[in-house]
């Protein structure tokens, strides 16, 4: 082979110029791979924000609507079953009860969903009257009917513990106060018949398995009641089901309904 030969460009190509292709080949798939993971973060970054609304109108949902829906179902079964009518008076000089201290009068413990009574503390300014109904799950009474009583427990005004649970946020939250309870504190509760005051006495935090804060003497499984007790039972902290916040109360005096209205809830309104 002469030296010609050897010098001479394959396929005729001059050299710059296959040096050019080459390195514009050579550019190619980062070029291609750079756009497909741009393209890929920006998908991400869509996924992300999409994601950031769907969250945002769940809480929104959670912590604001339930709140609306309940309180206007709460509301409606007040109206509809009247247990405004006797807090009436209080808009004209109402007539307040003699408290009672002997035996009140305590109703037979009813079926699953039946509501029977209501209550009020005055320790929560603004807050609308709360109906009571028998049972404690969540889907039938705590969320649409807000307070529930523990089944097997003891009737308002009761020898026994009269264990009732609601939740603390959303859903209406009744019992979104309750820290704000100390002893002394009055919690008004009322049949169609009877007026039953209950005061504080103490507060706890514990445990969900802590069941023995409803027992008929609270924290004394098996020990036989001689006091008629009241307890309220909710989620603790805010916004958390970890632990239980607990308070305790015993019946001060009743009075019939006929009769007028509770001192307390007179001075609160």
């Amino acid at each position: 082979m002469s030296s010609a030969d050897v010098s001479r460009p394959a396929l005729g190509v001059p050299a710059d110029r296959r040096g050019r292709a080459a390195s514009r080949r050579d550019a190619r798939p980062p070029a291609r791979r750079g756009g497909v993971v741009l393209g890929a973060v920006g998908v991400l970054g869509e996924l992300l924000i999409t994601a950031g609304v769907l969250l945002l109108a769940f809480l929104a949902w959670q912590l604001w609507w339930t709140d609306v829906v309940a309180n206007d179902q709460q509301a409606e079964v007040v109206r509809e079953q009247g247990w405004d009518r006797p807090l009436a008076a209080l808009d004209d000089g109402p007539q307040v009860v003699t408290p009672r201290y002997d035996e009140p009068p305590v109703a037979a413990e009813p079926e699953y969903l039946t509501t029977f009574a209501s209550m009020r503390v005055p320790r929560w300014d603004g807050e609308p009257t709360r109906t009571i109904t028998q049972g404690t799950d969540r889907p039938n009474v705590l969320n649409p009917l807000g307070v529930g009583h523990y089944e097997g427990t003891a009737m308002p005004g009761g020898v026994g513990n009269f264990s009732l649970a609601a939740h603390r946020t959303t859903y209406g939250k009744p019992f979104n106060r309750i820290e704000e309870l100390v002893e002394g504190d009055p919690v008004v509760v009322w049949t169609q018949d009877t007026w039953y005051v209950y005061r504080v006495t103490s507060s706890q935090v514990v445990m969900p398995s802590d069941v023995e804060v409803i027992a008929p003497v609270p924290d004394q499984p098996g020990v036989e009641p001689t006091e008629r007790s009241i307890t309220l039972t909710t989620c603790h902290p805010m916004f958390s089901a970890r632990e239980r916040y607990v308070v305790h109360g015993v019946l001060d005096y009743w009075a019939p309904v006929s009769e007028g209205v509770p001192a307390e809830l007179v001075e609160a309104a």
